[in-house]
């Protein structure tokens, strides 16, 4: 089976092609690693050189600018992938404009499509410019299949939308090679961290979108009764951390993604914070599902779809926004830890093989209703 992947170039802070990190990149590695034939295009909303790039798995990606001239050739690269092997289904992702372009560019070949929405796309600031939101609820109402990233997810696009294909829920994963347990002190040496202090901390966006001003106001006042305390930061920020200013806060800026397994078990404890808003409602937690994933103690804003990760683990779980909620679930963390029973971690082979059955549904259905 012939899959033609549409999709944006940057996301979530980093480029398809160069970092080859992320969802985008390892579902269509697995889809490749099962015997499809996977060509992608990557549109790139800024500029940058466009090239060709050959995955390990042996997924064929262009890159092509999104511009006057690269909007003109779209048409043609796509027909020229389709003459060189005929595509089977279209598979779509990363924001509302590329889920739209696939279901036009399936209507074209006369392909079935199938749509990954790996967050709500809705609330991206594109679904923003007029007739888009309505647009790509178009396009989800008839899509043949569905990939959503969360239950959360699932349950509002059926709700909003109201699809004739199935909705399957297919997570984001983890590079459990990468994201495992490691020794402690070995970590904290290799970040340059204090080896006998009490750590806790997070890795990700230190920004106040993500609710962060709870974690560091549970530093400050647990800070006070706990000389051994420190709070490490790691990640793009939008200057909320400078206003916590704490000699043991330790902000160590934006980390190489291979690097942030040593400081995750470094830690003794794992926060990951949201809000409760749209994003935070459908979001994927990835971050603590790696700390999970390294073994470590975890602390969670109880939305979305964490309580399912931590086995709706009490001991685990905070309140969005409630500061005291979070001093509380930490502490107890530090005094008398709790690790999830039977936490929800999966790879990247398992998601690829959940997308690779619902394109084979897809394929074989067309345009049919589920």
């Amino acid at each position: 089976m012939h899959v033609l992947m549409l999709c944006k170039r940057q996301y979530t802070g980093r480029d398809l092609l160069d970092d080859q990190y992320g969802r985008l990149y390892e579902l269509p590695e697995g889809l490749a690693r099962r015997g499809f034939t996977v060509s992608g295009l990557a549109l790139s909303y800024r500029p940058r050189p466009e090239r060709a790039h050959r995955s390990a798995a042996g997924v064929d990606w262009r890159s092509i600018n999104v511009g006057p001239l690269g909007l003109i050739t779209l048409p043609s690269t796509i027909r020229a992938i389709h003459r060189r092997s005929p595509v089977d289904v279209v598979l779509a992702s990363s924001d509302a404009p590329c889920c739209i372009l696939g279901r036009k560019v399936a209507d074209r070949l006369a392909v079935p499509y199938v749509l990954d929405l790996y967050d709500n796309y809705e609330s991206f600031g594109l679904s923003r410019i007029p007739s888009v939101t309505t647009a790509f609820r178009n396009a989800c109402a008839s899509a043949n299949g569905i990939s959503a990233v969360t239950y959360t997810l699932s349950d509002q696009v059926r709700t909003t939308v109201g699809p004739s294909a199935i909705v399957q829920v297919i997570g984001n994963a983890v590079r459990t090679d990468i994201f495992r347990a490691m020794d402690k002190q070995q970590c904290r040496q290799a970040m340059g961290l204090p080896a006998n202090a009490r750590l806790i901390g997070c890795a990700g966006a230190i920004d106040e979108s993500r609710g962060i001003s709870d974690l560091f106001r549970a530093f400050t006042h647990l800070a006070e009764h706990d000389p051994s305390l420190h709070l490490v930061v790691a990640g793009p920020g939008d200057g909320t951390a400078a206003r916590f200013e704490h000699p043991r806060l330790l902000d160590l800026g934006v980390l190489d993604w291979k690097r942030v397994p040593l400081l995750l078990n470094a830690l003794d404890v794992a926060i990951t914070c949201n809000r409760d808003t749209a994003f935070g409602r459908c979001c994927y937690p990835l971050k603590l599902a790696e700390s999970l994933a390294c073994g470590i103690l975890v602390v969670a804003a109880d939305i979305g779809d964490a309580s399912i990760l931590v086995n709706r683990e009490n001991a685990c779980l905070y309140r969005p926004g409630n500061v005291e909620e979070l001093v509380a679930a930490v502490a107890r963390q530090l005094a008398s830890p709790r690790h999830p029973a039977r936490a929800q971690v999966r790879d990247w082979d398992h998601r690829g093989a959940a997308l690779a059955d619902l394109l084979t549904l897809a394929s074989i259905s067309g345009r049919a209703v589920y």
